[in-house]
């Protein structure tokens, strides 16, 4: 109907949960989000549909209620794996958000083309979302190119469970008397873990190694200034990340921005001034910028364009997968 509101729907699921949120089509504003910190079940199909739809369509009735409204005009959907691992959410979803709202335009989205968008836009570029771990994506508009994001042991590298466990073993090393140990990263690793003898008890059995790992991350970085060894392992962390960048630049000439995307850029200057420093050589015309907003606003811009007929990032039915009805 002429004049009326139209809605849009952004989904952020990832290892923390699930954030919920609606904004009006014409990008105005809207509610503030809305959480569930029970992560998305995986099974044999992948991420589960079903254990997604109980956490969304509760909220995200819930927040249509609160603006008055009915139905949405589009959504968009971000999922950590869901390249790889979203084969039943691109064959329930669809259907599933029609019946409960009438969207006809859904995309569904990899958690890294959602960082994408909240950091930059649709505008070409680098993003680089590093939190416990680490993935580079990168568009001329046309294809993604993506480094790393393999998990923490096969890449992410430069990450936060990279960093940590980096600052771990110079913690170990200082305990063993080994070459390259430090006594303050051992000093740190004891306080939050307790005795390093006892650590591999405390530290192996537990199902989430890579935050636990990632959890140190901070520790290092509050060493930096003063400890040579933690300040290696971030000169050597901004060196992956800028490796990363560049593998994903897309080919084209000219300067192009890089924005740096996810809590682990948080650490600050310890990170961002080795990042500059290296910047210059391992990735030339290139500008560090922070990002515009999170992987929830990235959804939201993605919705809003899907609607408006204008999604200017490369739609490749995996890293980002259309629907009209």
């Amino acid at each position: 109907m002429p004049g009326t509101t139209q809605w849009v729907l952004g989904v952020d699921s990832g290892g923390s949960g699930v954030r919920v949120a609606v904004t009006r089509a014409d990008g105005s504003g809207g509610p503030g989000p809305v959480a569930d910190d029970r992560p998305v079940a995986t099974g044999a199909h992948g991420i589960d549909a079903a254990s997604l739809l109980d956490r969304v369509l509760p909220r995200a009735a819930g927040l249509l209620r609160e603006v008055s409204a009915g139905s949405l005009a589009a959504a968009c959907v971000g999922a950590a794996g869901m390249a790889t691992l979203g084969d039943d959410l691109r064959a329930r979803l669809p259907a599933a958000l029609e019946d409960a709202f009438g969207v006809r335009a859904l995309a569904l989205a990899g958690d890294a083309v959602t960082a994408y968008a909240g950091a930059l836009g649709l505008r070409p570029g680098v993003v680089v979302a590093a939190g416990t771990g680490l993935i580079a994506l990168g568009t001329s508009g046309e294809v993604w190119r993506r480094a790393d994001g393999w998990g923490h042991l096969l890449g992410d590298a430069g990450g936060g469970a990279w960093i940590g466990r980096a600052g771990l073993d110079a913690a170990m090393r200082a305990y063993d008397g080994r070459a390259g140990g430090s006594a303050a990263l051992l000093a740190c690793a004891q306080e939050r873990f307790g005795p390093a003898g006892a650590m591999p008890s405390v530290l192996y059995p537990r199902t989430d190694r890579p935050a636990v790992l990632a959890s140190f991350a901070p520790d290092v970085a509050r060493c930096a200034a003063q400890d040579p060894v933690a300040s290696e392992i971030l000169r050597q962390a901004a060196q992956h990340i800028l490796e990363s960048a560049a593998a994903a630049r897309p080919q084209q000439p000219g300067e192009i921005e890089v924005g740096l995307a996810g809590g682990l850029f948080k650490m600050g200057e310890p990170l961002l001034g080795p990042l500059r420093d290296q910047a210059e050589w391992l990735l030339p015309d290139a500008v560090l910028v922070p990002a515009a907003g999170d992987p929830l606003d990235g959804a939201l811009l993605i919705a809003r364009a899907l609607h408006r007929g204008a999604l200017a990032l490369p739609v490749d039915g995996a890293m980002l997968h259309a629907v009209r009805r």
